[in-house]
């Protein structure tokens, strides 16, 4: 079928597709460890928090075999955490492609979300294999990862769509986003999990959307680290955040062409 002949949302699909494979053939061409950089980040990581929390201090959280606790938790932070980073350059990076072409300009931020999302799908054999050394069992709540996926899916390209748009007026948002991802790391339950956190938080950690979204991904191990009041509190957010994101974005997608 030739483009013209396609809907507007297959148009859409075959752009968004061209444009994350663009992406990622950029950012691994010239890399001699190709695919394992997608990898190597997340896993070091884990190393250290492992280290610190089981061979230099006495650990109260999480759970056995907690590097696969952590990074049941961590992986997907990656993708969360470098969708965000990366979103806040989506306009300023490809000002004259954006200015030339008539893509829909949501595109420019969805490509980053899907192409992080590949990358965290890729790593997903790294913490299988870890759970397979360390002996961690998959129960049946492991049907809930392609949910976790959809609903992470929503709050990065909600938040992206939020903040690619903002910083192209307000530069200095790009490093308050930074030092937000920063504090929101601790902020989530990654290094621990929602039940290690005092009876009086449990509540307001719900409010974090992540919380939901990663009892969910952990559940396919620690099937008590699921917390439904903190999934559907995510649902919502989620939802809330890429409705205020795509408001945002149609709101100021004129003056941004204009900006750049």
């Amino acid at each position: 079928m030739r483009p013209e002949q396609r809907t507007p949302l297959a148009r859409y699909r075959h752009s968004l597709w061209l444009l994350t494979q663009r992406d990622l053939r950029v950012r691994y061409s010239t890399s001699v460890l190709g695919y394992f950089w997608s990898i190597l980040d997340p896993l070091v990581m884990a190393g250290i928090y492992w280290f610190v929390f089981t061979q230099v201090f006495d650990r109260s959280v999480g759970n056995e075999p907690y590097i696969v606790f952590l990074l049941a938790a961590l992986l997907p932070w990656m993708w969360f955490n470098g969708a965000i980073s990366d979103c806040t350059r989506a306009f300023l990076r490809e000002a004259k492609l954006i200015r030339s072409t008539r893509i829909p300009r949501t595109i420019w931020v969805n490509r980053l979300v899907l192409s992080k999302g590949i990358e965290f799908l890729a790593s997903i054999p790294v913490l299988v294999l870890f759970a397979i050394l360390y002996g961690a069992e998959l129960g049946i709540d492991a049907l809930y990862f392609p949910l976790a996926i959809v609903i992470q899916a929503m709050l990065t390209a909600g938040v992206g769509l939020l903040v690619a748009p903002l910083v192209v007026f307000f530069r200095d948002l790009e490093r308050a986003v930074k030092l937000i991802l920063r504090f929101l790391f601790y902020a989530s339950p990654i290094i621990y999990g929602t039940t290690d956190l005092p009876p009086n938080l449990h509540f307001w950690a719900a409010f974090n959307p992540l919380s939901g979204i990663f009892s969910l991904y952990r559940a396919a191990f620690f099937p008590e680290q699921l917390d439904w009041f903190a999934v559907i509190i995510s649902v919502v957010m989620s939802l809330v955040f890429l409705g205020l994101g795509l408001l945002v974005f149609r709101r100021t997608e004129s003056a941004v062409l204009k900006e750049i």
